[in-house]
Order: structure tokens, then sequence, then C-alpha cells
């Protein structure tokens, strides 16, 4: 099987991106020349992937005029529209199901740049689902889990590490939800203890975007080495 289908998280608020999200939602502000999701939308297109769905909210009628229906990537997007308030990563997933179907599907949050390549992601899963994990952050020293091997667990064994923000996804780890606002923490706690959680650590560049301090550093680094802009970061 082939994944066909990519979420891109971009409904939140950005209130750390602030003054800059007041006018202007976090995945459609510029970084290295581009929007940030526009780094997805290219790297998803560049592994086959044809159809995105990207969850909206704050701000969310500059989408659809600023990426239109993805034809210019190749891509088909579909927006799935969560209303005035998003409905958190869980939320956001279990109200995108219609669109997503049923296979399992590449999920990455757009205020992210690496240089992580899609293409190694699996196919689909081993369990409900398979995370990219990164090295912790200074503004995460603690990190989110601890992967052992290829699995994922919270009981210690192995490295802590922090997720990353990019995997792959079954539909079933969200779809007895009912619709709504939640996260996706106690579902992955829920998949660890079954043992239905993998990932993999990622070593390459990796920036989580959420202050303009960052956007701009990001933005400097990229802009001043060659090549491709997401090749840079590391």
């Amino acid at each position: 099987m082939t994944v066909r289908r990519a979420m891109i998280f971009a409904a939140g608020r950005g209130d750390r991106m602030r003054p800059l999200t007041d006018t202007t939602p976090k995945p459609l502000l510029r970084v290295g020349g581009k929007r940030l999701i526009e780094h997805h939308l290219e790297k998803l297109a560049a592994i086959g992937i044809d159809e995105v769905v990207v969850n909206i909210s704050h701000l969310a009628g500059q989408f659809r005029p600023a990426l239109g229906d993805g034809s210019r990537w190749g891509l088909s997007i579909a927006y799935s529209d969560e209303g005035p308030e998003p409905l958190e990563t869980g939320g956001g997933i279990r109200r995108a199901l219609p669109l997503l179907g049923d296979a399992p599907f590449i999920a990455v949050s757009a205020d992210i740049v690496s240089d992580y390549d899609y293409a190694r992601l699996p196919r689909e899963p081993a369990g409900l689902a398979h995370l990219v994990m990164v090295p912790n952050p200074d503004f995460h020293p603690h990190g989110d889990f601890w992967l052992d091997g290829s699995r994922l667990n919270e009981e210690g064994a192995g490295e802590r590490l922090t997720f990353g923000n990019i995997g792959v996804y079954r539909p079933e780890l969200v779809a007895g939800q009912p619709d709504g606002r939640f996260k996706l923490l106690p579902m992955y706690q829920r998949a660890m203890r079954e043992g239905r959680l993998s990932g993999e650590r990622h070593d390459g560049g990796w920036h989580n975007l959420g202050t303009p301090r960052q956007l701009a550093q990001a933005d400097a680094a990229m802009r001043r080495l060659p090549g491709d802009p997401d090749q840079s970061l590391s």
C-alpha cells in the first residue's frame, strides 16, 4: 500500500508568534522565500502524495486565495474548516476523516521546517501510528516519549526524545472519538500501552518556529545557504 494522502495542521492561532499572526495565519508566514506551508506541500508532492487536507480556523479565509486547489504543486488540496475555534490536533484529524479516507496518511504540522525526507516514512505504520522523534530542543529539554528500538513508550526504556510533529497515522487512532475538540496525547498514550506506537529518530535539521525571533533566525539561515532551503537547516 502506498500512502496517497496527507494532512497539514494549519488551524492554530499561533499566539506566541504575535503580532505577525494578528493579520496572517502562521502557516502563511514566509521563511526561506516561501510560505511555511509551501515547504511541506513541495515535499509531499515530491514523494507522490496526491491529496492534502489542510485544517483551517484562525484567519481561515486567507488559505484558499493563497494556496488555491493545490494544482501548482501537482496536488489536490481539500480544506477542513473547523470554524472559529481550533479543534486541537486530535479533534482536527477526527473532523477531517471524511476527507482523509480509510487508508494510512501522513500528518505534519505547518509550523516546522526540517530536512527530514518524507520518503523515509513507512507506507503504513506497524501499529496505529509512527512518529518521527528528534533530540530534545532547548525549549523542550525533557522530551515527550521514550524510543526503544522502533517502539515508543512512557516507561523509561530507551532514549527520551521530542516528537517532531511528523508522522503516519491510521484513521483508527481517532475514529472512535466523538467529533469535537481534543488532543492527540491521550490517543498516543493508549497506543503506547497497547504496544501500537512506533517511532524513529531524526538527527538532521529540525526547527519548530514558534516566535518571531525563531522565524527570523530560520529565514536568515535558509537564505544564507545555497541549494534546497530545507536542506540548509542541519
